[in-house]
């Protein structure tokens, strides 16, 4: 790849997006931001958030406006593509919205690249693509299970089985674990990824896909209820409201530090035999939903709001899924740094003095008025 000089970040502006402009600023890189600052992630703002760096180059536009992305590519070597809507439960009933932005907003992106080639493309995925997770069958073979079914759910038997009846063992899923979408937004996902790495391939473009598992840390869009867990459950918490869990709290999820996603980031940015590929950025390690919000509990010192478990089962939500990252780790030489203790206690300490609004129990009303909480 030759010199790579300004990068363009779509969703620049968001909570992973400005992250990743710090690291690219700290390598030396120019950085331009193309954002439309959507109200549900940045509130009423008319400008950019003061967390943005001032090197940053702004630019308020729509991913799904030609004129604005061409506007956005002009001089700039490669693109970050996070530019999405987010959010599962939402996407369940909002699907025209998040097709319209994460597809057709990919689409367009890419139409623009045709005249605005660029060194490399990058794009955010998700871990969602993967639905469940991978696991280990009782006879020793790995395998993809089938879709909990709703009356497995509605009995609140949570955990997936084999054809026999017999319980898996959640195992760390590697990026060649076929995807299964439970949600629009999973499969959105897929699109935004699919779509990238074929253009990449058809005009010899270097892309990849960098599959994102739980990403937390400070700048996380607090009053948004379709944000990350960990914020979900920081704004119930500073709201003086116990966090709400659904099924039984066990689910196991990869949780990782937005500074090693960012650092992920520019790896695959600077490692040039990385392309045409996926690749998973989590941390590597397991926890319980449950037990993150608890010990999230201890370090905001809300010990006496305990964590309150519904049993309630939400449409696209899945059992178990974390994250393999060996081809991360042997190819772009990728390395998480930052332990779940201390980057807990960092989001607490960012979390001081903190108000937001908490439109958690908002938004599984309304999901549970389109019947898909069960």
């Amino acid at each position: 790849m030759s010199s790579v000089d300004r990068i363009l970040i779509t969703g620049g502006a968001g909570f992973i997006g400005s992250h990743l402009a710090d690291a690219l600023l700290a390598r030396g890189y120019e950085v331009r931001v193309l954002d439309s600052l959507d109200s549900q992630v940045h509130g009423d703002a008319s400008h950019f958030p003061a967390y943005l760096a001032r090197d940053v180059e702004t630019l308020h536009g729509d991913v799904r406006n030609p004129r604005d992305v061409a506007r956005a590519l002009d001089g700039v070597d490669a693109v970050f593509h996070f530019a999405a809507a987010v959010g599962v439960g939402q996407s369940m009933y909002e699907i025209e919205r998040y097709t319209d932005i994460n597809n057709r907003g990919t689409a367009v992106l890419l139409e623009a690249l045709l005249r605005n080639p660029v060194q490399k493309l990058i794009v955010a995925s998700s871990m969602s693509v993967y639905g469940e997770g991978l696991y280990r069958a009782p006879s020793g073979h790995t395998c993809s299970p089938a879709p909990r079914s709703l009356a497995s759910l509605k009995s609140a038997r949570w955990d997936p089985v084999d054809e026999h009846g017999q319980a898996l063992e959640p195992l760390p899923t590697p990026e060649d674990k076929p995807p299964a979408p439970e949600s629009i937004y999973a499969l959105s996902k897929y699109d935004q990824e699919r779509m990238c790495l074929m253009f990449g391939r058809a005009y010899s473009v270097p892309a990849l896909a960098l599959r994102f598992f739980n990403v937390y840390g400070e700048r996380q869009a607090l009053s948004n209820p379709y944000t990350g867990v960990l914020a979900i459950f920081a704004s119930r918490y500073l709201n003086g409201k116990p966090p709400i869990i659904f099924e039984d709290g066990r689910q196991k999820r990869d949780f990782v530090h937005v500074r090693d996603l960012a650092a992920g980031c520019v790896l695959a940015l600077e490692t040039s035999t990385a392309r045409d590929a996926v690749f998973n950025l989590g941390s590597g390690r397991a926890y319980s939903v449950l037990e993150v919000a608890e010990h999230l509990g201890r370090v905001l010192g809300r010990t006496d709001l305990a964590p309150r478990v519904c049993g309630d089962y939400r449409a696209g939500d899945i059992r178990n899924c974390f994250a393999d990252i060996t081809r991360a780790r042997t190819v772009l030489g990728y390395e998480p740094r930052v332990d779940l203790d201390s980057g807990l206690t960092e989001l607490a300490g960012w979390l001081a003095g903190t108000s937001c609004e908490d439109r958690t129990e908002a938004a599984a009303n309304e999901l549970r008025q389109r019947g898909l909480v069960a």
